[in-house]
């Protein structure tokens, strides 16, 4: 069995920001040299997301304005954790939209269904943080 584990690094320009990481993640998986097994991709922040959708900037928007709705950022005193830093929103958010993913890798590259894309999603921004990419198979 092989194995290749990668940290991507990450420092949005904005508080909220969705990033396609899908030829980050298949170029991991190249340089792995597994040709059939499984990836892991992991946010390592308890404020962000990794997830599978599609590449359209008005779905991206309607994500961002559906998760406002449900876990609005103002007013920040609406929130019990937001003591030090005003990121309970962003806990929230990311319990919606996952930690994780999984995909399948076949002849070496990453198996997706139509319009599938891995994605970075970041609910407390501006700050360096970090996805872990996880390659195991043969």
């Amino acid at each position: 069995m092989k194995s290749a584990t990668k940290e991507l690094w990450f420092e949005t320009r904005h508080r909220r920001e969705f990033i396609n990481i899908t030829s980050q993640v298949a170029e991991v998986v190249r340089e792995s040299l597994v040709q059939e097994g499984l990836c892991l991709v992991n946010a390592m922040h308890i404020t962000a997301s990794v997830f599978i959708n599609d590449d359209e900037g008005g779905l991206h928007k309607d994500f961002d304005d559906w998760l406002e709705r449900l876990a609005p950022h103002d007013p920040v005193s609406f929130y019990r954790h937001n003591s030090g830093e005003e990121n309970a929103d962003a806990h929230l958010k990311r319990q919606i939209m996952g930690r994780e993913v999984v995909v399948a890798i076949t002849r070496g590259q990453l198996h997706f269904g139509p319009w599938e894309q891995i994605f970075y999603g970041e609910f407390d921004g501006k700050r360096r943080k970090r996805v872990l990419v996880k390659v195991i198979g043969e």
